[in-house]
C-alpha cells in the first residue's frame, strides 16, 4: 500500500499507467486457480478409483488368475493408469502457467512505463529520475503479487484434494438419537416385532408385517431362501436402518427412543469375521477395549480358539495380516467368537457363523457358540437347518413376511415350506 502511495504522490499518470497490467494478473490468477482446482480434483476422483482398482486386484488375486484373466485385468488397469497419467498432466499444466504468465505481464508492466514514460521524458512532463523510481517501485509491487498468485495456484490445488476429506468428514450420518435418547443397559432379552415394515426403496418393500416375540434366554432361528429378509430383519433390530411401519421394542422400549451406542453395545453380532491388522490380543480385545489380557485370554478359552491361538509363531502376540488372511476361515471366526465372548452381550445375532468350514471345525465352533448363546437372547440366521434343529423358535421367512412359525419337530410335521426346505437338503446331502 505503502509503495502505491509513493507511485501516485510522485506521478498520478505514470501511476495509472503502472496499474493496467495489475487487475489483468489477478483475473488470470482466478481463471487458471479455476481450472487448476477443477483438474486436480478430476485427478484424485481418478487416483481414488486405481486405487480402489488396485486393491480389488490384489484381494481378487486367486479368482483372477483361476479364471486366467490375468490379461485382461492388467489391461483394464492399464487403461485406468493412462487415463490417470493424462489428467494429471493436464492438472499439473494449469499449474504451471501461473509463473511464466505472470512473469510476461510483469515485463508487460515494464514496457508500458517505459514507453509512457519516455513520452512524458521527452514532453518535459517527467525526468529520467521518476522513471527509474518508478521502475523500482513497480517491480517492488509485483514480486508478491507474483508470489501471491503462485501460492493461490498451489492452494487450489491442495484444496481439490481436501475436498474428498472434508466430503466424508462432513457427511451426515442417516440415522440419528432421537431427542431425549435414553440409554439402553442391562437389557433382560425381550424382543418384540410388531407389524413392522421396511422398504430400502420407497414404494418396494422388502420386510412385510413381520410380528414376532422372542422371550429372555430364547434362541431364534431365522430360515428361508437367500433373499427373503433375513438378514434385513437382524439388520433392523440393530437399527442399521430405520422401520417405515411398526415397532422393534426391547424389554418392552422403542429401540428408536434409546441411543443408537447403547443400543449397539447390547447387540453382538457374529456375521462378517473382519480382522484387523493387529495382534491377535488386540483384535479379541476390541469386543471390550479396557479388558485384561487374561481377560481376553479367557474369552478365548471359553471360544475354543485359545488352544490353536498358543500354536501360532508369537501366541497372542502373532500380528494378524490383512483381514487376517494368514489364519484360515474357521481360525478367524473363532476369533470372532471370543470377541463376542469378551463383549458380553444381552441378545447375540448370529448370521452363518458355521458357513464355509470343514466338519470339525464347525463343531468346535457349534460347541464355542452353545457356551456363548447359554442365558441369551439369540437370534440365528443359518442356510444349513442341521445347525438350527435346537432352537427355541424357528420362523420360515420368505418374500419379507413369516410364512410359518414352531419347533423344528412342529414344522416338519405341518409338512409345509419348511418340510420341504429341510427334506431338499437332508436329500442333497445323503445323495
Amino acid at each position: 500500500v505503502g509503495i502505491l502511495v509513493m507511485m501516485f504522490a510522485i506521478n498520478f499518470w505514470l501511476a495509472l499507467g503502472s496499474m493496467i497490467v495489475f487487475p489483468l494478473m489477478m483475473w488470470l490468477v482466478g481463471f487458471v486457480g479455476k481450472r487448476t482446482r477443477r483438474g486436480f480434483r478430476e485427478y484424485q476422483m481418478r487416483i481414488g478409483q486405481l486405487n480402489g482398482q488396485l486393491e480389488e486386484m490384489f484381494s481378487g488375486q486367486r479368482v483372477i488368475v483361476a479364471f486366467g484373466q490375468e490379461a485382461t485385468t492388467l489391461a483394464d488397469f492399464d487403461a485406468a493408469n493412462e487415463k490417470v497419467r493424462q489428467v494429471g498432466v493436464r492438472a499439473q499444466t494449469y499449474a504451471m502457467l501461473v509463473p511464466p504468465l505472470m512473469g510476461i505481464l510483469s515485463n508487460a508492466n515494464i514496457a508500458i512505463l517505459a514507453g509512457l514514460g519516455g513520452w512524458m521524458t521527452l514532453q518535459g512532463w517527467a525526468t529520467v529520475g521518476t522513471i527509474a523510481a518508478f521502475y523500482n517501485y513497480s517491480r517492488k509491487f509485483a514480486a508478491p503479487l507474483r508470489q501471491l498468485g503462485n501460492i493461490y495456484n498451489q492452494v487450489q490445488a491442495a484444496l481439490a484434494g481436501a475436498e474428498r476429506v472434508l466430503d466424508v468428514i462432513d457427511e451426515q450420518p442417516e440415522l440419528t438419537d432421537a431427542p431425549g435418547a435414553v440409554p439402553l443397559d442391562d437389557i433382560v432379552g425381550e424382543v418384540i416385532f410388531d407389524h413392522v415394515d421396511f422398504a430400502y426403496v420407497p414404494g418396494v418393500p422388502v420386510i412385510k408385517d413381520v410380528s414376532l416375540r422372542a422371550q429372555p434366554g430364547q434362541t431364534v432361528a431365522l430360515v428361508g431362501p437367500t433373499g427373503a429378509g433375513k438378514t434385513t430383519i437382524v439388520n433392523l433390530l440393530t437399527r442399521f436402518y430405520d422401520i417405515d411401519g411398526g415397532v422393534i421394542c426391547i424389554d418392552g422400549r422403542d429401540i428408536r427412543e434409546a441411543q443408537k451406542d447403547s443400543l449397539r453395545r447390547q447387540l453382538g453380532m457374529l456375521q462378517d469375521t473382519f480382522l484387523f491388522l493387529e495382534s491377535v490380543m488386540e483384535n479379541i480385545r476390541y469386543g471390550r477395549l479396557d479388558a485384561t489380557d487374561e481377560e481376553c485370554i479367557a474369552a478365548a478359552t471359553l471360544a475354543n480358539a485359545d488352544q490353536f491361538i498358543r500354536r501360532l509363531p508369537q501366541g497372542y502376540d502373532t500380528e494378524l495380516s490383512e483381514r487376517g488372511s494368514n489364519l484360515s476361515q474357521g481360525q478367524r471366526q473363532l476369533l470372532a467368537i471370543a470377541r463376542a465372548v469378551l463383549a458380553d452381550p444381552g441378545i447375540l445375532i448370529l448370521d452363518e457363523a458355521t458357513s464355509s468350514v470343514d466338519t470339525r471345525t464347525e463343531v468346535r465352533i457349534q460347541e464355542a457358540l452353545l457356551r456363548l448363546m447359554e442365558g441369551r437372547t439369540s437370534f440365528v440366521i443359518a442356510h444349513r437347518l442341521s445347525t438350527i434343529r435346537n432352537a427355541d423358535k424357528l420362523l420360515v421367512i420368505n418374500d419379507g413376511r413369516i410364512i410359518e412359525r414352531g419347533t423344528h419337530d412342529e414344522l416338519l410335521a405341518q409338512g409345509g415350506f419348511y418340510h420341504d426346505l429341510y427334506m431338499s437338503q437332508f436329500k442333497g446331502n445323503t445323495g
